[in-house]
């Protein structure tokens, strides 16, 4: 008999298995895909680390959380300074004066203010949608070539159709940094995120290929509690009607030449491109392999949204009203499951950032676990 049983092997799943673990618990780790990761997955190909799943770049200004993890990977120092291309002109992300000065050849920091709040003053009442929101921060111009095409691609949905709290705020920096994140931690696992996660998971009993939902009686038999970490909605058949999530397929290719697109993510903030932006793995590790050797091939990742359809992997969830009010509606029946544990960015409905997932899987086991 087991104390636990993990239902899944993300971050959530896999920090959870570890505190128990480490507590003395007995614990069973199921996972449907054919191998550990969830989402953060990487797999090697001609030396490079790929996300197959999609670009994962940690980061965080949480010590706790830092410290913690650091435990089970070195981290490289991999800085996120994505571009953004809208019809070939390319354009530093996020918004700096790099980008205001390509933009509108202003120099200073007070012409690229006097610019920004010269097209906010486009939007006079409460911004009522994506689009007024947006304008509302950052103006008119940026609007249509950095964020209407791709926020489009992003949702299936025309920007007016889009609720303005998507986009509560938006950066803007009126210096030279393309530091994305600027976060105080930001990196990339030395060895990639499978091998994190894996050491996570050392020692742990895990049996990969198991559908927990097409088992779940037997499964849950085996052990005094379940955390669950799948999409709530799939836990209660759907009887209140399904969740709307986000998916993502991704075009992945290996290409003989040593270098693509001279940069981790390329945006492609256009409506008229299909994809959303193309990652080229190995510059998350700066173009070389783990004996620091360089890399002479090189793979591409091209990514595109979508609706997430069953047989799909949900990717996320759509926070909009009519979502929450459901999601809220299946939180009180996972409130009454005395047994199961709902946890992650599925099992809550909710976006979390890695770091985020890692406060929360180290939270809730805590509190399970007497630990506070």
């Amino acid at each position: 008999m087991y104390d636990y049983l993990i239902v899944g092997s993300g971050l959530y799943g896999a920090v959870f298995a570890r505190e128990a673990a480490d507590a003395g618990r007995k614990v069973l780790v199921v996972e449907k895909r054919p191998h550990v990761g969830g989402n953060v997955y990487t797999e090697p190909t001609e030396g490079i680390h790929v996300h197959v799943y999609g670009a994962h770049i940690f980061h965080t200004n949480d010590e706790m959380v830092w410290n913690y993890i650091t435990r089970f990977a070195d981290f490289n120092r991999f800085t996120n300074s994505p571009v953004a291309n809208f019809h070939g002109e390319l354009y530093s992300l996020p918004f700096n004066m790099y980008t205001f000065n390509k933009m509108w050849g202003v120099v200073t920091p007070q012409e690229a203010e006097a610019k920004i709040e010269e097209q906010r003053g486009e939007i006079t009442g409460e911004p009522k949608n994506l689009e007024e929101q947006a304008i509302s921060l950052v103006g008119r111009d940026i609007f249509e070539k950095l964020v209407k095409g791709y926020t489009e691609k992003q949702w299936g949905r025309d920007c007016r159709d889009l609720p303005a709290f998507i986009i509560r705020r938006l950066p803007v920096r009126l210096t030279f940094d393309n530091n994305y994140f600027n976060a105080a931690h930001q990196g990339i696992p030395i060895g990639g995120y499978t091998r994190m996660v894996e050491n996570l998971l050392s020692g742990i009993e895990v049996r990969l290929n198991t559908d927990y939902l097409q088992d779940r009686q037997a499964l849950d038999a085996l052990a005094e509690k379940t955390v669950y970490t799948g999409p709530i909605d799939a836990f209660f058949d759907c009887r209140l009607g399904p969740l709307e999530y986000r998916s993502v397929r991704f075009e992945t290719e290996t290409l003989d030449m040593p270098n693509f697109q001279g940069n981790a993510a390329v945006n492609y903030t256009d409506r008229e491109t299909p994809w959303t932006r193309i990652i080229e793995h190995k510059w998350f590790q700066f173009g070389k392999d783990d004996e620091g050797r360089d890399l002479p091939k090189t793979v591409i990742s091209r990514e595109y949204s979508s609706e997430w359809k069953p047989g799909e992997e949900p990717y996320y969830p759509v926070n909009d009203e009519k979502n929450a009010r459901l999601y809220e509606r299946y939180k009180e029946l996972a409130d009454g499951e005395e047994n199961i544990i709902f946890g992650g960015r599925l099992g809550e409905y909710k976006y979390y950032d890695m770091d985020q997932v890692i406060a929360a899987a180290l939270k809730r086991s805590a509190g399970e676990l007497g630990k506070i």
